[in-house]
């Protein structure tokens, strides 16, 4: 039974099991491999949904309703004025963005779901950024910051890298980087 340091770490981990288990899994079973009662499952489960993960309960447990894709963690750094040409290049090539993480050196890991997959997200996102009610993460850590992307295909992934890369928003992970 392993046991997670903080709900968001448990919650992606609970995204992971079922991403991976390819069946339905049920609640007991998510609790034992996090650490947690069923309830507490069930609770995390409610949570993912509101956040707008496709999680879908069954008799024999609960599954993640999402078309099976390749998903890559890259590291980038730009200035504010280009949040959303980073967000197009991604979704230009037919990639979404999962979500925004840093890692601060006095709070740890920080992750926010994004789940930005056409240009309508974009300007939302965009907006709200441009309307005050909130600053990007990339912010905090002096423009470096990670993504989860994901794509129906490795290749893509390694073209949205490419592109990124061309326009000088990929950096290289640091060695203690690695496991994030």
């Amino acid at each position: 039974m392993a046991k997670f340091g903080t709900v968001p770490e448990r919650r992606r981990q609970l995204l992971a099991l079922m991403r991976e288990a390819g069946q339905p899994l049920p609640g007991e079973a998510l609790g034992k491999e996090t650490g947690v009662s069923r309830q507490v499952v069930v609770q995390d489960i409610a949570v993912l949904r509101t956040e707008g993960y496709p999680i879908v309960s069954t008799s024999r447990g609960y599954y993640l309703d999402e078309p099976k894709q390749a998903v890559r963690l890259i590291k980038v750094c730009h200035t504010n004025e280009q949040v959303e040409d980073e967000l197009s290049t991604v979704v230009n090539l037919g990639g979404s963005v999962l979500d925004v993480m840093i890692n601060h050196r006095a709070y740890g890991k920080v992750t926010a779901p994004l789940n930005i997959k056409n240009h309508r997200d974009i300007r939302m996102f965009v907006n709200d950024i441009q309307s005050g009610k909130s600053s990007p993460l990339l912010n905090v850590t002096s423009g470096y910051h990670f993504h989860h992307i994901a794509a129906e295909q490795e290749e893509i992934l390694d073209e949205i890298a490419e592109e990124l890369d061309r326009k000088g928003y990929m950096v290289d992970r640091l060695p203690y980087e690695i496991e994030l």
